[in-house]
């Protein structure tokens, strides 16, 4: 007994070994093949979604297909026409952009003779080498190319989604057939599964109840395109610690040297945006989720760059949902389990992410 337990001991180097190389092999790969998976991972959260009001319906009494056909046309008659809102704002304050640079450029002036006259003189043309400022137009260019392979890629994004929402209907008797014994797969399946259906459920609700309060906001404050804020708003709530600060920063700066504006206008709307990110953020969004479906500040950030590294942008917005999706697929095997405790906030009690949904009587001690 002794000595399979020195055997034991010596292969721990060997096999933390081989699996930090698997690691490397596999961020290498998913690198590598950025362009591919990042719309795939987008479809598939966007189906695990869908798939909440498709059962809502199907109790309703619709067939599932019906309630995934139901759900389909709704996404897709709603998704485009904010789309369309979302471009007319967005060309329309690409034109006005000529206006607020020149706005822009005359506060540069004024802050650096403000700096001059308290002794800290600043060369501008060396500033702007520093920052590469160009007036060529190239930039314009480039944003239109950027949207239209935005446009390609939520044609691909929408395309996923339908065959992926259907192909979930029967997932399980597909499973069922192809295993001897389902019955265990099929259990951490489902409870995988439902907890993940739950948190992005959550989350999507608490980001959109976020554009929603932002878009009030900037039409309650007079700041303009306020829909392109709320949109803004929406998309970088998925990005833990800076995307609410991110999301600010163009509408307050905007207000700041509007003509309609001023300190006092943003001000305000940046105590706005405060007051709704740390009472949606810090308030409810915890106590809705519950500390098991929750991260640590640490492994929230450290998503954030690993994510970012992996898949650029796309994997900003996605880190923590990317890092909860590994740590609620830890949680749902028990030789992974203590991976997921690791990754959560600390002083939570050990209550498997696949429980956190039940009150706390009904729940399995893990």
């Amino acid at each position: 007994m002794s000595k399979l337990s020195d055997e034991d001991y010596r292969s721990i180097p060997l096999n933390a070994t081989l699996a930090l190389a698997a690691l490397v092999v596999i961020i290498a790969g998913m690198k590598a093949g950025a362009d591919l998976l990042v719309p795939l991972l987008l479809a598939v959260f966007i189906a695990v979604v869908c798939t909440s009001p498709v059962q809502w319906l199907n109790r309703c009494g619709l067939s599932m297909r019906a309630s995934a056909f139901l759900t389909l046309m709704v996404l897709l008659g709603f998704i485009p026409l904010i789309g369309l809102l979302v471009v007319n704002s967005f060309s329309t304050f690409v034109e006005t952009l000529p206006d607020i640079e020149s706005r822009l450029y005359e506060h540069y002036w004024n802050l650096l003779n403000a700096l001059s006259r308290r002794g800290l003189a600043i060369d501008p043309d060396q500033l702007s080498n520093v920052f590469a400022m160009k007036d060529d137009g190239s930039w314009v260019t480039a944003l239109l190319g950027e949207l239209g392979n935005l446009f390609m890629q939520g044609s691909i994004i929408g395309l996923l989604v339908i065959f992926m929402l259907f192909e979930t209907l029967n997932f399980r008797d597909k499973v069922s057939r192809a295993l001897e014994n389902p019955a265990p797969s099929l259990k951490r399946f489902s409870e995988f599964s439902l907890t993940l259906k739950r948190y992005l459920a959550v989350k999507t609700v608490i980001s959109l109840t976020t554009g929603v309060l932002v878009w009030l906001s900037c039409v309650i404050v007079g700041v303009e395109f306020p829909l392109l804020w709320g949109v803004l708003a929406f998309a970088l709530n998925f990005i833990p610690n800076i995307g609410s600060a991110l999301a600010a920063i163009p509408p307050v700066l905007l207000l700041l040297v509007s003509q309609d504006g001023g300190a006092l206008q943003a001000l305000l709307l940046a105590s706005a945006y405060l007051v709704i990110n740390f009472v949606l953020g810090n308030l409810i969004e915890p106590r809705v989720m519950g500390q098991a479906l929750g991260l640590s500040t640490f492994v929230a950030f450290l998503s954030l760059v690993v994510w970012g590294w992996i898949f650029g942008a796309a994997g900003m917005l996605l880190s923590v949902v990317l890092t909860m999706t590994l740590k609620i697929a830890l949680d749902s095997h028990p030789q992974t389990r203590w991976i997921a405790h690791l990754l959560g906030p600390g002083g939570q009690k050990r209550t498997r992410l696949g429980d956190a949904r039940r009150p706390p009587w009904k729940r399995r001690e893990s």
